[in-house]
């Protein structure tokens, strides 16, 4: 198997960074395609936790290459800060184990600024953005009026760079948003440039050699499958494509790579999404703080980039349903099994009840979810702690039944489960 794919279920916030990272340790390559730091992939290593926003999670293993992809958009100064936070825990960041595409888009201030004074603009029909400049970032790359990654390399960049910024306060007058100081930016960015040059790199080429040559490649995707541009909760989306299919543009490697390919799906035992759009199976007060914690550990659901309280329910298997076709997963991860021990009893969606009638599947796709009431099955919990537990027939029959479910309804096997934060908290379905 030369391609491995990682992608998220849900409304992102899985937990596939500690997936990644599972699976890293064999891996040749590990590859973000999509997104940018609006993505917060978090692994605990013993009593370290790293957050990471931008650069694959599997590069904390030595052996991989990381590579960051001409289909996401990157931050310059948010990149180095994370480089810089990696080679402070001891982690080995030199350019010959980071590797950014050339056509990767660059998020400058004047993305994050627009991006805050057009959520601000929307008023009540804000759509949850986190303000990191993403969308305002794809928008010029689609409209081709981009900065690129390689543009760094050009002698003149610093002036196509004011020029945007430029564009950028007009536009922020117009929305009633203060302007930028441009001379900060181009300063800012000349000492961003200089530290990033080494980093930059043909990576499509070097992605193709390395399957050519029977490498291993672990895609690692940002988001999840129901904030895909195309196929997400549309328009309470991100800017991406986060699907699977996303690999091929965002990598640009050929769908040849996918003969053999393993897509994971990474899925929570139950539900969240962070931000605005419609939720079938959420839940509230005594309920959800059960399910999202207090805020008093890091591995509680609040958002890694935003902070913010994540929205919580059962888990939804329409959706996952969907999630397993629009992917083409090959087998599931269920993650935070932990957090389900201590339910007499759990709820799981099998489908949607709307005008007297029951629905099993999503004909139209999830972006217009409102009126529909969640069918739910009820299966017996269990009252052990699971965390100390590192095979899969040690699990409480009841915690086995209801993996079992969720494969039956989604259709594809569960393989792993995880039973807590660490890296080693992991059971497997051999």
């Amino acid at each position: 198997m030369a391609l491995q794919i990682i992608v998220g279920a849900q409304w992102g916030d899985e937990g596939k960074g500690r997936i990644v990272d599972w699976f890293a340790a064999d891996s040749d390559y590990v590859a973000r395609y999509n997104g940018g730091d609006n993505a917060g992939h978090s692994v605990t290593v013993g009593p370290k936790l790293f957050k990471l926003h931008l650069i694959p999670s599997g590069i904390i293993h030595p052996k991989p290459v990381a590579v960051l992809g001409n289909g996401m958009v990157v931050n310059p100064k948010a990149f180095l800060d994370e480089t810089d936070m990696l080679q402070k825990a001891g982690v080995e960041i030199n350019p010959q184990r980071l590797r950014i595409s050339y056509a990767a888009h660059l998020i400058t201030p004047a993305h994050m600024a627009l991006d805050k004074a057009q959520e601000v603009a929307r008023g009540k029909g804000n759509i949850g953005t986190t303000g990191r400049g993403i969308g305002p970032a794809y928008t010029d790359k689609a409209t081709r009026r981009g900065l690129r990654v390689g543009d760094l390399l050009a002698p003149d960049f610093l002036q196509h760079l004011s020029a945007q910024i430029d564009e950028a306060n007009q536009q922020l007058s117009f929305l009633g948003a203060s302007p930028i100081d441009n001379g900060a930016v181009v300063e800012e960015f000349q000492r961003c440039r200089e530290a990033m040059l080494p980093y930059i790199a043909d990576t499509s080429l070097e992605l193709c050699n390395a399957i050519s040559a029977g490498q291993r490649i672990l895609a690692e995707g940002a988001q999840g499958t129901l904030l895909d541009i195309d196929h997400g909760t549309y328009p309470f989306v991100t800017s991406s494509s986060t699907v699977a299919s996303g690999v091929f543009t965002g990598l640009g490697i050929g769908v040849t790579a996918a003969e053999g390919a393993q897509v994971t799906g990474v899925c929570k035992s139950f539900q969240t999404r962070v931000g605005s759009g419609p939720f079938p199976t959420e839940v509230f007060d005594d309920l959800a703080l059960r399910l999202r914690g207090t805020g008093q550990n890091p591995w509680d659901e609040y958002g890694t980039t935003t902070g913010r309280a994540r929205r919580v329910g059962w888990l939804d298997g329409v959706l996952l349903r969907y999630a397993v076709r629009v992917n083409g997963m090959t087998e599931l991860v269920i993650t935070k099994l932990d957090i389900l021990s201590g339910f007499q009893t759990l709820q799981l969606c099998v489908g949607y009840h709307q005008n007297g009638k029951t629905i099993v599947d999503l004909s139209f796709g999830p972006s217009n979810l409102e009126g529909y009431e969640p069918v739910y099955q009820e299966l017996p919990g269990w009252a052990e702690d699971v965390s100390a537990i590192r095979t899969w027939d040690d699990l409480p029959a009841a915690a086995k039944g209801y993996l079992d479910a969720i494969a039956h309804l989604a259709g594809v096997p569960v393989r792993l489960a995880s039973v807590g934060p660490e890296r080693e908290q992991m059971v497997e379905n051999k």
